[in-house]
């Protein structure tokens, strides 16, 4: 098992988790959504661990990404499209080079 799937620095890690959580965060309040809301929509039974993912201090599980997805009113493939870019830019990077959504982008859908 690997633990450093990220050839970047601490602090560029950081700060793209951060970036994700205010994705997040903006999603939710568009949605109109308290933490403790989005935390029951998506399952989770604390709403604290949606502050941290807001915050940059966590990640959304990928076999929950459905229910992120459903609950922020989004596609998944819109939702999955973006994390990536934060959670793995390198892998996001050989998949779809440098063309970038913008987390303020239409859910339109990329063939690949």
């Amino acid at each position: 098992m690997y633990t450093n799937p990220q050839k970047l620095g601490e602090d560029e890690v950081k700060a793209l988790r951060c970036e994700a959580g205010l994705w997040l965060k903006k999603l939710r309040e568009k949605r109109g959504l308290s933490q403790r809301q989005l935390a029951t929509q998506v399952g989770i039974d604390y709403y604290t661990f949606i502050s941290q993912l807001e915050t940059g201090r966590g990640r959304i599980p990928p076999d929950r990404y459905e229910a992120w997805a459903k609950a922020l009113g989004i596609g998944t493939y819109e939702l999955v499209y973006n994390l990536m870019q934060y959670y793995d830019p390198i892998s996001f990077k050989i998949l779809f080079g440098n063309q970038c959504s913008g987390a303020d982008d239409s859910t339109e859908q990329h063939s690949v």
